[in-house]
C-alpha cells in the first residue's frame, strides 16, 4: 500500500461522517504520491523544486505513473506546480484504480430505485484494515495529510515525527494549495451570488 492510496481509503471511510471536496482531496493525494517518491528515493527537493533521479518502475501503478509525469528538465517544477498539475482529477483516478482492483462496491440504497443513485463503500479487505491501523496509530505523515483534508482534527504545534525537511516542505505546501483552493471557492460563491442578485433586481 501507499501514502494516496490509505489516504483514498480512510476519506473514504470517514465519507458519512466527514465530506470532502474532490478537489482538496486531490491535491492532497498529489502531495502524499510526492512524499512516497521522496521516500523511495526517486525524487529529491532543491529548496521547493523536485529533482528526480533515475528512473526506475514503481509496482504502484499510479504511483509510478506520478514517476513518470515528473518534470525532467531543469530549473524543474515547484512543489506548488506538481500539486495543482498532478492534482487535477486524481482522486477519480484513485477511485477508479480502487474499484478496479475490487476495494469498492457499489451499494444501492433501496433495490427499487434505479442504480444512477448507487454508491461507492469499501469492501471489508486486509488494505482497508492496513489503512485504518495506520491512522488510529497516528503515523505523522497519514494524520498530517488526513487534518490537511479535514477527516481528523489538526494538531497543535508542530507534528511530531516529521523530522524529514523535504517531507514537511510538502506538506506545507499542501496546506497552502487547500487555503488557495478555499479562497477560489469563496470567491466563485460571491461572484455567483451577486451575479444572481443582478437577475433577481436585488
Amino acid at each position: 500500500m501507499t501514502t494516496p492510496r490509505d489516504l483514498m481509503i480512510v476519506a473514504l471511510d470517514m465519507a458519512s461522517s466527514r465530506t470532502v471536496e474532490p478537489g482538496d482531496l486531490s491535491l492532497a493525494l498529489a502531495g502524499a504520491e510526492l512524499i512516497d517518491l521522496l521516500g523511495a528515493q526517486a525524487i529529491r527537493l532543491d529548496d521547493d523544486h523536485i529533482v528526480p533521479s533515475h528512473r526506475q518502475a514503481i509496482a504502484d501503478r499510479l504511483l509510478d505513473e506520478a514517476a513518470s509525469a515528473l518534470d525532467r528538465q531543469a530549473p524543474y517544477e515547484s512543489v506548488d506546480d506538481w500539486l495543482w498539475r498532478r492534482g487535477r482529477g486524481l482522486s477519480a483516478a484513485y477511485l477508479a484504480a480502487l474499484e478496479a482492483e475490487g476495494q469498492l462496491t457499489r451499494q444501492r440504497r433501496h433495490r427499487w430505485i434505479p442504480s444512477r443513485t448507487s454508491q461507492m463503500v469499501l469492501v471489508d479487505s486486509a488494505d482497508r484494515r492496513l489503512a485504518a491501523n495506520r491512522m488510529t496509530s497516528d503515523e505523522p505523515i497519514l494524520a498530517a495529510l488526513a487534518a490537511a483534508i479535514g477527516i481528523r482534527d489538526k494538531q497543535t504545534g508542530a507534528s511530531p515525527g516529521l523530522a524529514d525537511d523535504a517531507v514537511a516542505t510538502a506538506l506545507a505546501a499542501v496546506n497552502d494549495a487547500l487555503r488557495e483552493l478555499e479562497v477560489e471557492r469563496q470567491r466563485r460563491a460571491i461572484d455567483e451570488a451577486a451575479f444572481n442578485n443582478i437577475w433577481r433586481g436585488d
